[in-house]
C-alpha cells in the first residue's frame, strides 16, 4: 500500500523546466507570472514571461492541472533545465499532496461566501510584453464554500462602479505595457498597477512610468495634520526617493540583453583581429533613385530608403567576392565558407541592440529586400524580434548615420567575418567633372576578421560597394 501511494503521489506531479527557448541560451530572467499556487493551467496556456539575452518570450505550459508550486519569484534568473513550476495533474484524487497555500491566512467570513469569476475559455494572443486584458485563470474555491454563478461577478464590478462592493472576488487586469517599459518600471520600484496610462488602448508609456517615479509635492498643511512618529521608523519609500533623487551613482544589475551583449563584443574584440577600412563615395545618384524608387508601383506598399540600396549594393560586392562571406572555425581550424548570406542589420532598441538578419537575403529581389527590411524593423521596435531571427547571421550593416555621425570602427558579431557601417548623408562641397558642387556625401568603414580576409580583399568588396553607390546602375550590370 505504501508504494502504491508513493507511486500514485509522484504521479499527480509534474514539472515543467526552465525549455532552451533560444538556440543555445543557458538563462533566462522570469518577468511575470501570470498564474498562482491554486490556479487551474490548460495545455498551451502561456504561464509566464521571460527574458532571455535575445528577446522576451512567453512560455506556455504542456498539459493540464492545478499549479502547486512556483520555485521561483519574478526577476530571478533561472538556468535552463531548472524547474520552475509544479502541476497537479490529478487533482483531488487523494490526500497524499497537500492542498495549494490559499492567498489568504483568514478565512471568508460564513456571511459571505466567497465566489469566482469564471476564467475565458482561450486566450487572446497579444503581443510579447502586452499581457491580457483579463485573468486567463480561474482559481479554485476553497473548501466549504460555493463558486458564486456568473451574475455574481457581473454584480460585484457594477457595485465597485456603484461604490458599493458585493463580496464577489473579480480578476485583476493586467497592466498593458510593453517590455522595455515593464523593465523601466522595475528599475525605478514602480509598480504598474499604480500608473495611470496615457497611450492608445490604455498601454503605459516610459512618460507614465517617469512620471509615477516623481513624486508629487504633498501641500504644507497636510504634512502639518500628520503627526510625527515617536519609535516607529519611517517608511521604507520614503528614504528611496530621496536616495534615487539625490545619489550620485546608479547600480544597474548586467543581464538579459545588456549581458548578452557585454560578453559577445568582449569574446569578438579579444578573439578576432579587426581590421577597418575606410571610403568617402558621392551617394547624389543613389539619393536620386531612392526618391525614383518610391514612385514605382513595383515598389508600392513597402519602404525604400538608403539602406535598401546599401544592403542591395553588399549583397552583388558580396556574390562578387563570396571569399569575404566566411567564418573561423577555431576548433577544427577551418576556414567556413558560406554559400549564402543571412544579412544582419544591427538595431537600437530600449531592449538594448539587437541583430536580427534576413534569412537567404541573396536570393531577394529588390522589392523582397524592402518588405524584408521593413517587417525586420518594425518587429525589433516592436520587441517581437524572436532568438531564431537573430541566430545565424554571415555579415552585418550597421546604420550609425541615424544618430548623424560619419561613420565608426564597428565590432563584427561573434561567427561573422565582416561589418559594413553606414555614416549620415550630407550635403557636402564635393569635385564633380572638374567643378566644386554641393554633392550627397557619406562615409563608408568595413570591419573584417583579417583572419579571414587580407588586405586586398576586404579592400575590393568596400570599393565595389561604393562604386555601386556612385554608380546605381552597377547594380543591373554586376548582379
Amino acid at each position: 500500500m505504501t508504494t502504491m501511494t508513493e507511486t500514485t503521489n509522484a504521479a499527480r506531479f509534474r514539472e515543467f523546466k526552465m525549455p532552451d527557448v533560444g538556440e543555445g541560451l543557458t538563462e533566462a530572467e522570469i518577468l511575470k507570472w501570470f498564474v498562482q499556487p491554486g490556479d487551474t493551467v490548460t495545455d498551451g496556456q502561456v504561464v509566464c514571461e521571460v527574458e532571455t539575452a535575445k528577446a522576451a518570450v512567453e512560455l506556455p505550459i504542456p498539459f493540464d492541472g492545478v499549479v502547486h508550486e512556483l520555485r521561483f519569484g519574478e526577476g530571478t534568473t533561472v538556468d535552463v533545465g531548472q524547474v520552475i513550476i509544479v502541476v497537479d495533474v490529478a487533482p483531488g484524487s487523494g490526500d497524499a499532496a497537500p492542498e495549494p497555500a490559499p492567498a489568504a491566512e483568514a478565512p471568508a467570513p460564513a456571511a459571505e461566501p466567497e465566489a469566482e469569476a469564471e476564467a475565458p475559455k482561450g486566450r487572446t494572443p497579444v503581443l510579447v510584453g502586452y499581457g491580457v486584458a483579463e485573468s486567463s485563470t480561474k482559481r479554485r474555491a476553497r473548501k466549504g464554500t460555493e463558486a458564486a454563478p456568473p451574475a455574481a461577478a457581473s454584480a460585484a464590478i457594477q457595485g465597485e462602479m456603484n461604490g458599493h462592493g458585493t463580496g464577489a472576488v473579480v480578476p485583476e487586469a493586467r497592466p498593458l505595457a510593453k517590455p522595455p517599459v515593464r523593465k523601466l518600471a522595475k528599475d525605478l520600484g514602480i509598480d504598474l498597477a499604480t500608473v495611470s496610462p496615457t497611450g492608445e488602448g490604455g498601454v503605459i508609456t516610459r512618460e507614465d512610468v517617469h512620471a509615477a517615479a516623481t513624486p508629487a509635492p504633498a501641500p504644507e498643511p497636510v504634512q502639518a495634520q500628520i503627526p510625527a512618529p515617536t519609535s516607529a521608523p519611517a517608511p521604507a519609500s520614503a528614504p528611496a526617493v530621496v536616495a534615487s533623487m539625490g545619489a550620485r551613482e546608479t547600480r544597474i544589475p548586467v543581464k538579459g540583453v545588456r549581458k548578452a551583449i557585454a560578453q559577445a563584443m568582449v569574446g569578438s574584440a579579444f578573439t578576432a583581429p579587426h581590421v577597418t577600412e575606410f571610403v568617402t563615395v558621392d551617394v547624389t545618384r543613389t539619393m536620386k533613385l531612392v526618391a525614383e524608387l518610391k514612385e514605382d508601383k513595383e515598389m508600392a506598399g513597402v519602404r525604400v530608403n538608403p539602406l535598401l540600396i546599401i544592403a542591395k549594393a553588399l549583397l552583388v560586392a558580396i556574390k562578387r567576392h563570396p571569399e569575404v562571406n566566411a567564418a573561423w572555425d577555431e576548433a577544427n581550424q577551418e576556414i567556413v565558407q558560406k554559400h549564402y548570406v543571412n544579412l544582419g542589420i544591427a538595431a537600437a532598441t530600449p531592449r538594448g541592440l539587437i541583430v536580427p538578419n534576413i534569412k537567404d537575403a541573396h536570393e531577394q529581389t529588390l522589392p523582397q529586400l524592402a518588405a524584408s527590411l521593413g517587417e525586420l524593423v518594425s518587429t525589433a521596435r516592436d520587441g517581437k524580434t524572436s532568438p531564431a531571427a537573430m541566430a545565424g547571421g554571415t555579415v552585418t550593416i550597421t546604420n550609425v548615420g541615424v544618430f548623424g555621425v560619419d561613420t565608426g570602427t564597428p565590432i563584427l558579431n561573434p561567427g561573422e567575418s565582416a561589418i559594413l557601417a553606414v555614416g549620415a548623408i550630407k550635403l557636402q562641397p564635393w569635385v564633380h567633372k572638374g567643378k566644386v558642387k554641393p554633392r550627397q556625401v557619406t562615409t563608408l568603414a568595413l570591419s573584417f576578421d583579417h583572419r579571414l580576409v587580407d588586405g586586398e580583399l576586404g579592400s575590393k568588396v568596400l570599393a565595389d560597394v561604393a562604386a555601386i553607390l556612385e554608380q546605381p546602375k552597377r547594380l543591373i550590370t554586376w548582379a
